[in-house]
């Protein structure tokens, strides 16, 4: 790595060259903020996947779906999208180039975020620092910040007719379904429902490689809860170790970090919220076992002009890449808002029934409008007097004291008799009542998580007096399993014995290698910087003595060889890729092979 590299820009290199993921349509030009991941990088994506769906899908004991990547226009009117998922935008006067502008005063002043400061703010702070375009080197003062929606919009079907638009998270894809999911949880709360899936946003400036794109992938769990009644499982993560920044240390003049345990944060009021602090917990465990490097991990609390406009309360975790901390997941108490705004636009109800210990006796406002009177009165707009004088007898039974009651529809005010309204209190007895669910929602992003995992795992050292770089990563995420190598390639009886471990290990369930190209040093070496973590060596000192046939296995991190029968292969692989035996233990009960043997 030369001096002028970065960690991005070598991480850039290496994926690029090794398989993990490369700007997509190169062949055309490109388009910025798109990827392809190739075959190392589809495989670590894909177990990062499957190692979050074990995690929060199965051991929660939660419902995944699979919703439409694109939803009508009116999903995201009621969600709030179209009106407050934005992003400031400037324009270069000279270029045309357009610039995120809160990025563009991250970068050039020691605000570190922008994005909760108001747009004129942004504007003089532009002027304040004589900010250029980073394409031509125009001065931007001056220039107009504005809003800019994120989503991509389309029209489904042909023509224009039903507009709509590629989801900007997966989140909305379960809570419009939840009508459905409720009765297969039979009305019961608390339940998650889980989604692992595509996202779009039309990136300002997609920046950072995998980063910040226009698509991605989330894994995303909705955990819906009664407020007054849930509570999580604290105690299983109350003494799991947190780095903490919350939001009133950073506003706070050398304020800093808190190192603290998930249950002492949510007694301490640093976690409002025990469902928060449970997967902040959960999250915790989860990064550390696939592999973040926890020295360069936290959770940072939002600022009260960050949050979104469903958040209550929300925190980030955050990695540390290249100098830089970079949100990898999102852990929001949404409240009723979500599952309030569907109800309120919807065609379908969003609560669910709460059964009470015992019945209990109400007063219940009851209108029955004359209809005979209202009828010819109104005309056609009969029906909505009687629908907005039922909504105004539950808002505001007070409202019907008069001798007249006023309703509005559509900014217009009708007037109609108390007698025609025929409002009165009824006692009766209920045995529940409808609930809006709360909601807490863990949000990871993939592609994040996978730059982490890269960059976290990239490590250098010497072998046999060789320079050599590899990626330490867990073996329940790196992409190949096992290599396996004949010593020699020209020698068909060490081919076929290599050949037939292959079928064998893959008939176990092994993602497996076979490279006999190169010196057996290469081959290592190729390993190594794919992340590889065991490889299997046949050589004739292992066909040719007396005993059992045996092979080499080779450790990824230490470079370590030991010398073990074939017929224990399979199963000394699953103990120690698994973690149920550390590599000492096979270093203790078989032979090591002499050190050299890289070459």
């Amino acid at each position: 790595m030369s001096q002028e590299e970065t960690e991005g820009e070598r991480l850039a290199e290496l994926a690029k060259r090794r398989g993990y993921f490369f700007g997509a349509s190169g062949a055309y030009g490109g388009a910025a903020g798109f990827y392809t991941f190739g075959p190392q990088g589809a495989s670590l994506k894909s177990n990062v996947e499957d190692a979050w769906r074990e995690r929060f899908t199965v051991q929660e004991g939660n419902f995944e779906v699979e919703a439409p990547t694109i939803m009508p226009e009116p999903v995201f009117e009621a969600s709030g999208h179209l009106d407050g998922f934005d992003d400031m935008l400037v324009e270069c006067p000279q270029c045309g180039e357009s610039h995120r502008a809160d990025h563009l005063i991250e970068d050039e002043t020691s605000i570190e975020e922008a994005e909760t400061l108001p747009i004129p703010e942004v504007e003089d702070l532009i002027e304040e620092h004589e900010i250029q375009c980073p394409a031509c080197g125009a001065h931007l003062s001056g220039e107009p910040v504005d809003d800019f929606n994120l989503m991509f919009e389309t029209n489904i079907g042909p023509g224009s007719s039903t507009p709509g638009y590629l989801r900007p998270e997966t989140a909305q894809g379960i809570f419009v379904e939840f009508p459905r999911i409720k009765e297969y949880a039979r009305n019961s709360l608390p339940f998650g429902v889980t989604q692992i899936g595509r996202a779009y946003r039309n990136e300002i400036s997609p920046r950072k490689s995998i980063v910040r794109t226009r698509e991605f992938t989330q894994a995303e769990l909705e955990q819906f809860v009664d407020p007054e009644r849930d509570e999580p499982d604290l105690e299983s993560v109350r003494d799991v170790e947190v780095t903490l920044y919350p939001a009133t240390e950073q506003e706070r003049d050398g304020g800093g970090y808190v190192e603290t345990t998930v249950g002492a944060a949510v007694e301490e009021g640093i976690v409002g919220d025990a469902w928060v602090g449970y997967f902040l917990g959960v999250a915790q465990e989860w990064y550390e076992r696939i592999g973040v490097d926890v020295d360069r991990f936290r959770f940072r609390q939002h600022l009260p002009g960050e949050r979104a406009h469903y958040a209550a309360d929300c925190w980030d975790a955050e990695s540390e890449v290249d100098g830089d901390w970079i949100e990898i997941a999102g852990f929001a108490y949404r409240g009723d808002y979500d599952l309030s705004k569907h109800d309120e636009y919807g065609d379908d109800e969003f609560t669910i029934f709460r059964q009470f210990d015992e019945p209990k006796e109400v007063e219940e406002a009851v209108v029955e409008p004359d209809m005979s009177v209202l009828g010819p009165e109104f005309g056609g707009a009969a029906g909505d007097v009687k629908a907005a004088l039922e909504d105004l007898a539950e808002r505001d039974p007070s409202a019907f004291e008069g001798d007249v009651v006023e309703v509005e529809i559509d900014g217009e005010t009708h007037e109609v008799d108390a007698d025609v309204a025929n409002f009165r209190i009824e006692e009766r007895t209920v045995s529940g009542e409808h609930i809006t669910p709360h909601v807490i929602e863990p949000s990871f992003g993939v592609d994040r998580t996978v730059y982490t995992l890269l960059a976290h795992a990239y490590e250098r050292d010497e072998v046999d007096g060789e320079a050599r770089s590899f990626l330490s990563l867990s073996p329940e995420v790196a992409p190949t399993d096992v290599g396996v190598f004949p010593l020699v390639s020209n020698v068909e009886r060490l081919v076929e014995r290599a050949e037939g471990i292959v079928d064998d290990l893959r008939t176990a369930g092994f993602s497996v290698v076979y490279d006999d190209s190169g010196s057996i040093g290469r081959r290592y070496r190729r390993q190594d910087e794919v992340g590889t973590p065991f490889c299997v060596t046949v050589d004739r000192d292992g066909l040719e003595g007396d005993g059992p046939d045996t092979v080499t296995i080779r450790e990824r991190d230490t470079a370590r060889q030991v010398r073990v029968p074939v017929s224990d292969l399979v199963d000394e692989l699953r103990a120690v890729e698994s973690g149920d035996r550390p590599f000492d233990d096979l270093v203790d009960a078989y032979e090591l092979v002499a050190p050299g043997a890289d070459g």
